[in-house]
């Protein structure tokens, strides 16, 4: 029994010291405090000037376009990656999945600064044309896709692909009709995975983005430095928003297949 309240007693410590920031953030985002400290009354002027002050909607904007377009393509290599290599032979699946490590376990400031030399000195793409910074997050971000692809697809039977071909299925067909649903979940999973990274990323954007843009890390690191106080504040309501999304897509990621292995059991009684 005491082995018990000592278990839970560090999980709740665990999560106290996880969450415990991000939720005073939100209180005071709900304040007037230009600082943490002192409570004060409650006002939405946080919210009111994130979404009233075009210099943080453009921002906002902007960055989210950026990810959603990013995490597109992140999501279409890494998962005809995954595919690739899961029915190749053992050898070359190997050989793509340590590859694939690379990215993952690498610094971001060394893949920031290393697609800079290469795309912007070497090739010469000016950084005005965001084709740097678009690649620098595809790069960041596909390898994540693929590892959230490949083990649905280590749960599939990888013969039904053959059977649908001998059943006279095309190749593509038969990747849309039999492969395809059955990752469905680990290609939503990469796809939100590279959507979150994007926004998150600091280094790559600042080796790669033009000088009159901002992705949301970028400006928050800036605004930080300045003497903007209302901006600051407005942070917090940003920081809020986010936080709230996460919990919500990922309640939604996990309720679903829950729901779905219900409806599927009361199907099988």
């Amino acid at each position: 029994m005491v082995k018990k309240y000592i278990k839970y007693a560090i999980l709740f410590l665990v999560l106290l010291f996880m969450y415990l920031p991000i939720l005073i953030l939100a209180v005071y985002s709900f304040t007037h405090a230009p600082n943490i400290g002192p409570f004060q009354e409650f006002s939405l002027q946080n919210y009111i000037t994130l979404f009233t002050t075009p210099e943080l909607t453009g921002m906002i904007g902007g960055s989210l376009l950026l990810a959603v377009g990013s995490a597109l393509i992140a999501t279409f290599l890494g998962t005809t990656g995954a595919i690739g290599a899961f029915y190749s032979k053992k050898r070359t699946d190997n050989i793509m999945s340590t590859l694939n490590q690379v990215p993952v376990v690498n610094a971001d400031v060394v893949t920031g600064f290393s697609l800079c030399i290469l795309i912007v000195v070497v090739l010469g793409v000016s950084k005005d044309t965001y084709i740097p910074l678009v690649v620098g997050h595809v790069v960041l971000s596909a390898p994540f896709v693929y590892l959230a692809v490949v083990p649905k697809l280590k749960q599939m039977d990888p013969s039904l692909y053959e059977a649908a071909l001998d059943l006279g299925a095309t190749p593509v067909y038969a990747l849309f009709k039999v492969i395809i649903p059955q990752i469905a979940s680990g290609i939503m999973s990469g796809f939100v995975m590279a959507v979150t990274l994007s926004l998150d990323d600091y280094f790559v954007a600042t080796y790669t983005k033009p000088a009159t843009f901002d992705t949301i890390s970028t400006y928050v690191v800036n605004a930080t430095k300045g003497s903007q106080t209302q901006i600051k504040t407005a942070l917090w309501a940003l920081s809020t928003i986010i936080f709230l999304l996460v919990v919500v897509i990922e309640l939604v990621f996990n309720l679903a297949p829950a729901k779905k292995s219900e409806k599927e059991a009361g199907i099988e009684e």
